[in-house]
């Protein structure tokens, strides 16, 4: 064992939470209870760590500890023999192995944590915002980000939903039948909403966060597996699988983000876009495809493009309004404007871009100001660009993404930059005098 870095405990429980509520609330079927065992086995690591040091395998000891604490509580239950008699299996010991799952199961807590999070009791932003919380292991304020709601709106949102499923006794369990068909949607929107956090984070100093898209590919996968045939599940393997394949280019040796124009695509992981193009196969033969369909077939035309410069930007746009028709939004039309830029031309993406702006749907999301600076820029409306690409670097808060941006800023007015400095030398020599 060794002694703890300042932050390492914390920076353990972040990563292994998901798996530690998912196995505890196998064993006492209440996700609220779950994560506040978590949160016990936390405190202790914070109280022996320091004393003993970080074990060799600190998410087992964080696990073991939670599951010898949800043992204890059961054994406590006043209901506990009846409940014995009930279901017709003994107490599992503090070594506690899951049971095994029956045939056409699943046999992955972390996908029954989801199904659960995913129950019809709860309302879709519920669903979507307990998950990435339970299995995310994301902050509030990280899942207000991704929703653009305000942090107090899905702080209620959590305790409500934890709340609702004890109240309607929700078993932990991977649904069959119609109700596994009727939560599959929410299902797959929670999956793709980890991937997205990993793959972009939204605040924190990296942009990249890879144990999440890990978990939601692998998700992704058994899904696929599962259900074969069902066209938009193979649609989200898909697209999960050509969006993880660039993960390698999309920042370079100082962390810093790459833009898409920039990648060196012979760092794309050819393996995992040979993976999400049989993916998409499979999809196109169950049926039309839908919105995650339409969106992996976006990220296959990049796949396919050999430089940035040879991307099929028309076919892209089609795409796009086809993705609008079925699942209409204010970012993907924003994507759509990017698109119709490399296609048409800046001035026409410009109308597409203010349209929304003056909507206003998107007033704190950071790429809308973004790509406005982009297009700006490319019009030779240079000083505009520039307060369009500091206006979003202010909005978002990831520091990477920060940094670009401001970067962005400079060289879209390198002159205003330079007659900056050159006050700055002149109020130094006054200084000086």
């Amino acid at each position: 064992m060794t002694a703890p870095a300042p932050g390492a405990v914390e920076t353990v429980f972040r990563m292994e939470s998901p798996r530690i509520i998912a196995a505890v609330a196998r064993i006492v079927r209440d996700v609220g209870i779950a994560e506040e065992i978590a949160q016990d086995a936390f405190v202790a690591a914070l109280e022996q760590w320091p004393r003993t040091g970080v074990p060799d395998r600190p998410g087992a000891w964080l696990t073991a500890a939670a599951k010898n604490r949800a043992v204890d509580l059961v054994r406590r239950r006043e209901t506990y023999a009846r409940k014995l008699a009930e279901v017709g299996r003994e107490l599992p010991e503090a070594s506690y192995d899951p049971e095994p799952s029956g045939p056409g199961d699943i046999d992955d807590d972390l996908l029954r944590l989801i199904f659960t999070s995913c129950h019809p009791v709860l309302s879709a932003e519920a669903r979507t915002a307990l998950t990435l919380r339970l299995v995310g292991g994301l902050r509030t304020d990280e899942i207000a980000r991704a929703f653009l709601v305000p942090e107090a709106t899905v702080a209620q949102r959590i305790v409500r939903a934890k709340r609702t499923l004890a109240k309607a006794g929700v078993e932990f369990e991977v649904p069959y039948g119609e109700e596994r068909a009727a939560r599959l949607g929410s299902v797959l929107d929670v999956i793709y909403l980890i991937f997205n956090e990993g793959y972009a984070a939204t605040a924190g100093d990296d942009l990249l966060r890879p144990a999440l898209c890990e978990d939601a590919l692998r998700l992704a996968r058994v899904l696929a597996g599962l259900m074969p045939k069902e066209g938009e599940v193979h649609g989200l393997e898909a697209l999960l699988e050509i969006q993880a394949s660039r993960a390698a280019a999309r920042t370079g040796p100082d962390g810093k983000p790459v833009l898409i124009a920039d990648q060196n695509r012979s760092r794309w992981d050819r393996r995992l876009i040979l993976r999400g193009f049989e993916a998409l196969a499979r999809a196109a033969e169950c049926c039309p495809y839908g919105p995650y369909a339409l969106q992996a077939a976006i990220a296959a035309c990049h796949a396919k493009a050999a430089t940035y410069e040879e991307t099929d930007w028309r076919t892209i746009a089609g795409l796009y309004g086809r993705l609008a028709a079925v699942s209409p939004s204010p970012v993907v039309e924003l994507n759509r404007a990017v698109a119709v830029s490399m296609a048409e031309g800046p001035e026409a993406a410009l109308a597409l871009v203010d349209a929304l702006a003056d909507e206003g749907a998107l007033a704190g999301y950071h790429l809308l100001p973004s790509v406005r600076g982009d297009l700006l820029h490319r019009l030779g409306r240079p000083a505009e660009a520039r307060a369009e690409f500091e206006r979003a670097a202010a909005l978002t808060r990831n520091e990477r993404e920060r940094e670009l941006l401001l970067g962005r800023a400079e060289r879209a007015d390198p002159k205003r930059a330079a007659d900056r400095v050159e006050r700055a030398d002149g109020r130094g020599a006054s200084e000086a005098r």
